[in-house]
């Protein structure tokens, strides 16, 4: 297919309104679709770049084999970009949104999440999925306003609604969301007008579905590799799902974690059926025959997740293109099920567990502690982006969220380095 058919294609998907930027910009090379610009843009950002320094599951040093939070995103991208595709979607646009999904999240993962929530507790939190958007249209240098503003990436309407996990404000923010009750959300107070107008036309607190195909995407990837990194490292055995014992184990983990989605029943039906089709790994050894078997039910499990999402989304929604608010993924009651005995399977043998670890406190103690000294020094330590805001800020919980952003960009290596040279 040639650049300009597939251009052409793209916009009898997609409107002049999906396609619009936030700053109007001439397009370079009529060859390349305003999506691949997209793409493209998050591909070069320092902001991607960052995440493989930055904790996934385990740390990024922890281990040479298990996933940092940039390898997890490339695995994101892979499967969004293929499900996508399957269904009509712009296959740049869901690429753009699973690229650019965890950019938010702070060093040490959802435990600097905490850490950063807390100290931001007067000015409206924290949340990783805010802080995305955050980069996206305002922290991550490439495009300016008129008037020298910076508009971030300066993405098109489609594809940074499609980037958008949660598309309310904290104070909008649902109590309950597929079943059980959530604190995310996706905006801060000061980023609502650029949220405004890429949400615009769009329906009130529902996800497009680009974004929704990003979502079960990242739920596929980190419930799948969680669960061979924790295999491969050693701190497991999937034999142990076969008996009562372990299945039980699973099943306390998902009701603390994830309850109210699934029953306890649907949950060892799903471990029953995983463990007949042969996706249980027995024996794991470490040998290259053992992490080949590793490798190949990983393939097998996203394969069996994404193969079902597509059908039954299929079957309800037919044939043909399917973009924005053409439709909803459809994920099978036992396909969410199977999903969350990985999820819980990686819960109570990995990460459970290390919530008792001494190093998880410290972590957060870290955050809170940079913090503390940045405000108090604030321009003289600050990176000089972050300095600009800073002079630009008109009160003291303008120069803290500065201080967040600054801390919140920030990799596991560097907060280490900040903290050491600041907090002694």
């Amino acid at each position: 297919m040639t650049a300009d058919k597939h251009a052409s294609m793209q916009i009898l998907r997609y409107s002049e309104h999906d396609t619009a930027r936030w700053v109007a910009e001439p397009a370079k090379n009529p060859a390349r679709t305003a999506f691949e610009r997209d793409r493209g843009r998050l591909v070069h950002s320092s902001a991607l770049r960052r995440l493989s320094a930055k904790t996934q599951v385990l740390g990024p040093s922890s281990d040479d084999f298990v996933r940092n939070r940039l390898t997890h995103t490339l695995e994101v991208a892979q499967v969004g970009r293929e499900l996508g595709k399957a269904l009509g979607c712009d296959p740049d646009v869901v690429d753009t949104a699973c690229l650019a999904h965890d950019l938010g999240h702070p060093p040490f993962g959802h435990n600097g999440e905490r850490a950063l929530s807390e100290a931001a507790s007067g000015i409206g939190g924290f949340e990783g999925n805010a802080q995305t958007l955050r980069l996206l249209t305002r922290l991550e240098p490439k495009v300016l306003t008129v008037d020298g503003r910076s508009a971030g990436l300066n993405l098109t309407r489609a594809s940074l609604d499609a980037a958008t996990k949660y598309p309310w404000a904290f104070e909008d923010r649902p109590v309950i969301l597929d079943g059980r009750r959530t604190h995310k959300f996706g905006v801060y107070e000061d980023d609502l007008p650029v949220f405004e107008w890429l949400r615009d036309g769009a329906p009130d607190g529902v996800k497009c579905l680009e974004a929704q195909v990003m979502d079960f995407a990242d739920d596929v990837a980190y419930s799948v590799h969680d669960v061979e990194d924790a295999v491969a490292s050693g701190r497991m055995d999937l034999a142990e799902l076969a008996a009562d014992e372990g299945r039980a184990r699973v099943v306390e983990a998902v009701d603390a974690w994830y309850g109210g989605v699934v029953s306890a029943q649907d949950l060892r039906d799903a471990m029953a059926r995983l463990d007949q089709a042969g996706l249980l790994l027995h024996g794991f050894d470490g040998t290259r025959r053992a992490l080949a078997a590793l490798k190949n039910l990983t393939s097998a499990l996203i394969g069996r997740f994404v193969s079902a999402a597509e059908k039954a989304t299929r079957a309800q929604y037919g044939q043909g293109a399917l973009v924005r608010y053409q439709a909803n993924v459809v994920v099978p009651h036992e396909t969410l099920a199977e999903i969350l005995v990985l999820k819980g399977t990686a819960v109570a043998y990995v990460m459970a567990p290390r919530e008792s670890e001494p190093v998880y406190p410290r972590q957060r103690r870290i955050l809170l502690d940079l913090v503390e000294v940045v405000r108090e020094l604030g321009p003289s330590v600050l990176e000089t982006a972050f300095k600009v805001d800073w002079y630009a800020s008109d009160d003291d919980s303008q120069r803290l969220r500065v201080v967040i952003d600054q801390i919140a960009s920030l990799t596991d290596v560097s907060a280490l380095e900040w903290h050491a040279r600041l907090c002694n």
